[in-house]
């Protein structure tokens, strides 16, 4: 009779455990017609910023959102290319970006983060001007945090994520055709939603 409990318990134990969260962090996949991007988001280092972009996606500004600007180096390969792809709403519905509060700046200074290989940050103008937009690195884009050299007001971006998985498929996107910083063609994202 005890052997019996004793599996029951475990069996019990396991269905509970099945039914959890998959992650401690919040992760959200991004679908594209080239293929799915996993990303994992920091709210505890970047709260205000993590959780713009989760309320935002929650509420749907994401629907219709694209890759649509990207920085790389000319004649390089796809795999030691270095940059980033920027993607929301700004090409495809830029009237209800206008609607957007701005997003409090948390500078990488706070929150510790570093502009790497795979960081996701929201691009912005300047410090506290972030609303959608948001980018991924390809590469070391440390430039990018804050007191370097990459943001006017030295204030750098708001790291906040990190790619987790599906890098093959940020350096494709990243691969595409494309005039100056801007694709020729907007990659749509078919699907945004958390895991």
């Amino acid at each position: 009779m005890k052997f019996r409990n004793i599996i029951l318990c475990f069996i019990t134990a396991g269905f509970v455990s099945c039914g959890g969260p998959k992650y401690t962090n919040p992760h959200v996949l991004i679908v594209t017609n080239l293929g799915d991007i996993e990303i994992e988001l920091y709210p505890d280092k970047a709260p205000k910023t993590a959780g713009a972009f989760l309320q935002h996606l929650d509420k749907g500004v994401y629907k219709q959102a694209s890759f649509y600007r990207v920085m790389k180096m000319e004649g390089v390969d796809e795999i030691s290319n270095a940059g980033f792809i920027q993607a929301g709403i700004w090409k495809t519905d830029p009237v209800k970006m206008t609607y957007l509060p701005e997003i409090p700046h948390e500078p990488t200074t706070q929150t510790g983060l570093s502009h790497t290989d795979g960081m996701l940050s929201m691009a912005s103008t300047g410090a506290g001007t972030a609303k959608s937009e948001f980018f991924i690195c390809i590469g070391d884009q440390s430039p990018l945090d804050a007191g370097r050299r990459g943001s006017a007001d030295g204030q750098g971006y708001a790291a906040f994520g990190k790619v987790f998985k599906g890098m093959d498929i940020v350096r494709k996107i990243q691969a595409q055709s494309s005039t100056g910083d801007a694709f020729d063609k907007k990659i749509m994202i078919r699907e945004m939603k958390r895991i």
